[in-house]
């Protein structure tokens, strides 16, 4: 089986959540006999092509990206014809609205499932005018893919848009790598320059974007009975920055952007995950997946999106109420203060990781819909 994945950026380009969604699909798509490949876009790409342990990486350059929407040429046009011929499937993930182009102009012909990340919550003037492409491609998928039960029940596109027969619900999920963690050189001298063995800390980790909710964990810092450390860069970082000096947060750590063997040794040495994201934009939360594979509970917000389907309310965590900073700081500190509570929703959430999330939960279900919609 030969699956082609679409979206408008992807590694070595800086990282997001999708684009490790993707790699995470493709990862464990392999062990049940699925081949894939990447088309995407980069303002530099070079090389062209990327061989990578999820598959081939194949790049066209990106001409302009207005409202993070990357736009190819001619060119990306003819290398995406000439991929799909390759293809068994086309997998487009949402949103992008070129891919919906590309799939206008060249694609149509070809099986093709999407998975549906998010609903688009910023451009919503330039939504608009992107609703009829977008109703298009949605109705002419084999098969729609929501992450969540909850976002499917609650995003008005999927239930507006998509036959019911077509929509499926699959978690994202993520291949175990909590034994790679091991304390080298590198990840020890991160670990002490910050002073993070010293006490339990509280990790707030991804792209610094503005749905995070950061405003909110900054503000119930200074409340927090621990050191909280914000590891990421993104377009926020120096509001962020200024915001924690103006509110006097002492405890506040930012790391910046880093590898993966700090953000591993992050993980495992965190007491808790917090995601205090704040808009529906936070469809999923991969960063609790990490969280729950490593054993840790966590806090998030109420959004009525898929984080608080990963992280349950009083069994792997606490699920508050959104820009609340004291329901925040509160569910913090009983975590920090209680060990025996900690250690068993860690424990539970590692089990619910088993179980949803894991990187066989997630291949063996796409590699059935792969094989459901070319039958």
């Amino acid at each position: 089986m030969r699956v082609l994945h679409v979206y408008r950026t992807y590694f070595p380009d800086p990282p997001g959540g999708l684009q490790e969604a993707i790699r995470q699909i493709s990862l464990a798509s392999v062990t049940f006999g699925v081949e894939s490949r990447i088309f995407t876009l980069s303002p530099e790409p070079a090389p062209r092509e990327i061989d990578s342990a999820e598959g081939k990486i194949i790049r066209c350059r990106s001409w302009t990206a207005p409202a993070s929407c990357d736009i190819g040429g001619p060119v990306a046009i003819h290398q995406f014809r000439k991929l799909t011929r390759w293809a068994d499937v086309v997998h487009y993930h949402f949103p992008w609205p070129f891919g919906d182009l590309l799939h206008l102009l060249a694609g149509q012909d070809k099986i093709s499932v999407m998975t549906y990340h998010c609903d688009i919550i910023r451009q919503r003037y330039l939504s608009q005018f992107y609703a009829p492409l977008m109703r298009r491609t949605l109705r002419s998928m084999a098969a729609v893919v929501a992450t969540s039960s909850v976002y499917a029940e609650t995003s008005r596109i999927l239930t507006t848009a998509v036959p019911p027969e077509r929509l499926r619900t699959i978690p994202l999920g993520i291949v175990d790598y909590q034994d790679e963690a091991l304390m080298n050189g590198i990840s020890r001298e991160f670990m002490e320059r910050w002073s993070l063995f010293d006490s339990p800390f509280v990790l707030a980790l991804g792209v610094l974007r503005y749905y995070k909710g950061l405003h909110t964990l900054l503000e119930a810092a200074p409340s927090i009975q621990a050191k909280v450390v914000i590891a990421g860069s993104g377009p926020e970082d120096e509001r962020l920055k200024r915001r924690a000096a103006e509110l006097g947060a002492s405890n506040v750590v930012f790391t910046g952007q880093v590898s993966r063997e700090e953000k591993m040794a992050l993980l495992k040495y965190c007491r808790i995950l917090t995601l205090p994201s704040h808009l529906r934009a936070e469809a999923f939360g991969m960063v609790l997946v990490e969280a729950a594979m490593f054993g840790k509970p966590m806090v998030c917000c109420e959004i009525a999106s898929g984080t608080s389907f990963v992280n349950i309310h009083g069994e792997t965590g606490f699920v508050v109420p959104p820009e609340s900073p004291t329901h925040l700081a509160k569910a913090c500190n009983s975590l920090l203060n209680d060990d025996v509570l900690a250690n068993g929703m860690g424990r539970a959430a590692r089990q619910r990781y088993e179980v949803f999330f894991s990187g066989d939960a997630l291949g063996r279900s796409y590699s059935d819909l792969y094989r459901e919609v070319t039958r």
